[in-house]
C-alpha cells in the first residue's frame, strides 16, 4: 500500500517543479537563470549549499553561480571542474572521482559535507555545464531525489541555453551597434516602408540632424539629394520598381543639403535585404562624406590652371625670343642678343623657381621637408636677400631695421631665406612702384619675429585665413594679371612650422600687407 503522505509529497513535488520549470523559461539573463536555478536545486532537495559550472568555449569549465558558498572558499571546490566529466558506459555523463574530490575538498575547507549529487545539463547530446548539491547530513540522495533533480535539469538546460544564445545574440548586437557607431561613414538603415530605424553618429554629423529624432522618420524627410552629380536618387529608383532582388545596389552622388540648409557632398550606396521568402525586410545605406575628394578634385584642377598659366607665359617668351635670335634672315646686334638671352635666362631661372616649389610641396605632401639647422644671425641673412633684390628696388625701396645685437636662432639658413624670398617677392609684385617696403626685426623672451610690411593693395580680412594654402590666390583684377603659383606662402608657412615657428597676417584692403614670422629663439 502506497503511503498517503509520501505521494502528497510527491506531487507538490511534481508541481513545484513545473512551476520553477515555467519560471526559468520565461527568463533570458543568464545570471538570473542560474541563480534561480540554483536556488530551486537545493530547495528540492533540502540543501543550503549548490554550484554550477558551465563549459566555456574551449571545452573547459569555469564555475558561473554559487548558492550558499563563500567567495573566499570556492578555490577550494576547483577539483571539480579541473577535469572534464566523462561518459559511462551507459553513455551518462559523470563527475571522474567524485566522492574523493568531494572529500578532498570538506578536508581542506573544513566543511561538513556528508552528500553530493552532480546533475549534467543536457541539451541534445550537448553537455553545458553541472549542477552540484551539498549536503551536510548522512544518507544518499534517493533516486526520486535524483530523478526529479534531473527532470528539473533537463529544463534548466534549456533555460542556460536560451539565456546563453540571448546573450550572445545581445552581444552581437553591441558588437554591430558599437562598429555603427564608431564607422566615419554615415549609416542609415530603413525598413521596408522607408522608415528610419538606424541613423549613425557620422550621419548625424553629416546631416546636423540628432540620431534619436530621426527614428520613424521617412527617409526623403532627412536625405535630401539638393544637386545631384552621378546615378539616380532613392525615389527615382523606388519609382522604377527598384529593388527586385538582394543582389541589386543602388548609388548616387551629390550635395546632401543639410538640417541648416548649407549643404555637403556625399555618396550614397544603398542596398537591400530581404527575407527567405524574398520580401524586402530593410534597404542599408552607406553615406561617404566626399568633402575631401571634392577639396582634391578641385586643388587637381586648380593646380593644372595655374601651372599650365604659370607655364605658358615663360614658355612662349623663351620660345620667342630664341626664334628671333635664330632667324637666318636677320643680323642681330651684340646689345639685342645679350637683352634677348638675359630675358630667356630670367624666363629659364622663373620656371627653375617653379619647378622647385613644386618639388618642394611635393615634399612637404609626403613629410619628406627636412632641416639643416645651424646657427643663423637673421638680420644678415634678411641683408643677403636685399641684395638679391637690388634691381627691384629701385622701383621699390627696401628698408632693413633690425635692433643692435640681433639674437642668433638655430635655424636652416636655406630654407629661411626661402621664406624672406617669397614674403618680399610678394611684397613687391602687390605693392605700386616707388612704395617703400620694410623688413624688420624685433625679439621677445621666447621668440624673434621678423616682418615683411609694404604699402600695396592689401588683402580683405576674409580671405586671410586662406592666402597660406595650396595655390590658393585672391582673385582680383591685380593678381589676375600678377604671375604666381599660389605655392610661395604655403611653403613658408610649411618651412617656419617645421621650425616650430609661426607665421601669420595683418592687412587692410588699400593700407597695405605685414607678413610676420616668429622662430623659437632656443
Amino acid at each position: 500500500m502506497i503511503d498517503p503522505m509520501l505521494t502528497d509529497y510527491r506531487v507538490r513535488q511534481r508541481e513545484y517543479l513545473l512551476e520553477i520549470s515555467r519560471a526559468l523559461t520565461a527568463q533570458l539573463d543568464l545570471n538570473s537563470v542560474l541563480r534561480r536555478i540554483l536556488e530551486a536545486a537545493t530547495e528540492l532537495l533540502a540543501s543550503n549549499v549548490g554550484l554550477i559550472v558551465l563549459r566555456l568555449e574551449d571545452g573547459s569549465f569555469a564555475p558561473r553561480a554559487t548558492h550558499g558558498l563563500p567567495a573566499q572558499l570556492l578555490p577550494v571546490f576547483a577539483p571539480l571542474w579541473a577535469d572534464a566529466p566523462e561518459r559511462d558506459y551507459e553513455g551518462s555523463w559523470i563527475v571522474p572521482q567524485l566522492d574523493r574530490k568531494v572529500a578532498a575538498i570538506a578536508r581542506a575547507g573544513g566543511l561538513g559535507l556528508q552528500q553530493t549529487v552532480a546533475i549534467p545539463l543536457i541539451v541534445g547530446d550537448r553537455l553545458v555545464g553541472l549542477i552540484y548539491i551539498f549536503r551536510a547530513t548522512s544518507g544518499n540522495f534517493t533516486a526520486n531525489d535524483r530523478q526529479v533533480l534531473q527532470s528539473f535539469a533537463d529544463q534548466a538546460a534549456i533555460a542556460v541555453h536560451n539565456a546563453q544564445l540571448y546573450q550572445q545574440v545581445t552581444n552581437e548586437k553591441q558588437r554591430l551597434d558599437a562598429i555603427l557607431e564608431a564607422s566615419a561613414d554615415g549609416v542609415l538603415i530603413l525598413d521596408a516602408a522607408l522608415h528610419i530605424t538606424v541613423f549613425n553618429r557620422a550621419l548625424a554629423r553629416m546631416t546636423g540632424y540628432a540620431a534619436g529624432p530621426t527614428i520613424g522618420l521617412l527617409h526623403d524627410q532627412v536625405i535630401v539629394i539638393a544637386a545631384k552629380r552621378a546615378g539616380i536618387t532613392l525615389r527615382e529608383a523606388e519609382a522604377g520598381g527598384w529593388p527586385l532582388s538582394s543582389n541589386s545596389s543602388l548609388y548616387v552622388e551629390g550635395d546632401l543639403r543639410r538640417r541648416d540648409g548649407t549643404q555637403a557632398p556625399v555618396g550614397i550606396t544603398y542596398a537591400a535585404l530581404f527575407n527567405r521568402d524574398e520580401q524586402l525586410v530593410n534597404i542599408i545605406a552607406n553615406v561617404r562624406d566626399m568633402t575631401h575628394l571634392r577639396e582634391a578634385d578641385d586643388l587637381k584642377n586648380t593646380f593644372i590652371s595655374v601651372i599650365s598659366h604659370e607655364l605658358k607665359t615663360p614658355v612662349a617668351l623663351i620660345k620667342g625670343y630664341a626664334g628671333t635670335l635664330r632667324r637666318e634672315d636677320a643680323r642681330w646686334d651684340a646689345g639685342t642678343v645679350r637683352d634677348s638671352a638675359a630675358i630667356i635666362e630670367e624666363e629659364a631661372d622663373r620656371l627653375t623657381q617653379l619647378i622647385d616649389n613644386l618639388l618642394d610641396a611635393s615634399r612637404l605632401q609626403a613629410g619628406a621637408l627636412k632641416l639643416n639647422k645651424g646657427d643663423v644671425a637673421l638680420d644678415q641673412l634678411a641683408a643677403h636677400v636685399i641684395e638679391k633684390f637690388s634691381v627691384e628696388a629701385q622701383t621699390h625701396p627696401l628698408a632693413l631695421e633690425f635692433p643692435p645685437d640681433f639674437p642668433i636662432v638655430p635655424a636652416d639658413a636655406a630654407r629661411v631665406e626661402q621664406v624672406l624670398s617669397n614674403l618680399i617677392n610678394n611684397a613687391i609684385k602687390y605693392s605700386a612702384a616707388n612704395t617703400r617696403i620694410r623688413i624688420s626685426g624685433r625679439v621677445t623672451p621666447r621668440e624673434v619675429i621678423v616682418t615683411v610690411a609694404d604699402q600695396g593693395i592689401g588683402i580683405p580680412l576674409e580671405e586671410q585665413a586662406r592666402i597660406f594654402e595650396r595655390f590658393y590666390r585672391i582673385d582680383d583684377a591685380l593678381t589676375r594679371r600678377t604671375q604666381g603659383s599660389g605655392l610661395g606662402l604655403y611653403l613658408a608657412r610649411a618651412v617656419v612650422e617645421a621650425h616650430g615657428g609661426r607665421i601669420w597676417v595683418e592687412s587692410r584692403p588699400g593700407q597695405g600687407a605685414a607678413f610676420s614670422f616668429a622662430l623659437p629663439s632656443e
